[in-house]
């Protein structure tokens, strides 16, 4: 029977949980999730639970901060002034934002905490310093990438 290699592209139902048992994400009710194993599509734990699956297999793999989004970092945590806000905008904790860099990328933000003067933001991934768990089920391997060799 045919298991998952890097450069497969493949179908994946997934149940993302985090280690109190909570869920964060699931393909349930939806289509299963595609993507090209070792392409940094996912995040490198989920790639590498993936791989060695056969089609119609189940398992559930514990997926270490590491090979996750990372530890959270204090430099993506700033302080704003409050009064660079819209007006007409009440900032609150736990409230969602896009902010620019100078570059003019965009990055989305959560308030973390209001102060008279400033609002903390965090531009960590949700899931910065979390292990993950996930139950998955391989449901289909579409293909493989195509070898291009050049001269």
């Amino acid at each position: 029977m045919q298991q998952v290699q890097s450069g497969d592209k493949v179908k994946v139902h997934y149940h993302g949980k985090l280690t109190d048992g909570s869920t964060f994400d699931s393909s349930e009710g939806r289509e299963p999730l595609e993507f090209e194993v070792g392409s940094g599509q996912v995040i490198p734990g989920f790639d590498s639970g993936v791989t060695g699956m056969s089609v119609g297999e189940k398992k559930t793999i514990n997926i270490p901060v590491d090979e996750a989004y990372g530890p959270k970092q204090d430099e993506l945590v700033m302080e704003f002034p409050r009064d660079r806000f819209p007006a007409d905008m009440v900032p609150e904790v736990g409230m969602q934002l896009n902010m620019s860099n100078g570059a003019g990328q965009n990055f989305p933000v959560v308030i973390r905490e209001v102060q008279e003067a400033t609002v903390l933001l965090d531009a960590n991934h949700p899931l910065a310093g979390e292990d993950l768990v996930f139950d998955l089920e391989l449901v289909e391997i579409v293909g493989k990438k195509p070898l291009i060799i050049t001269p």
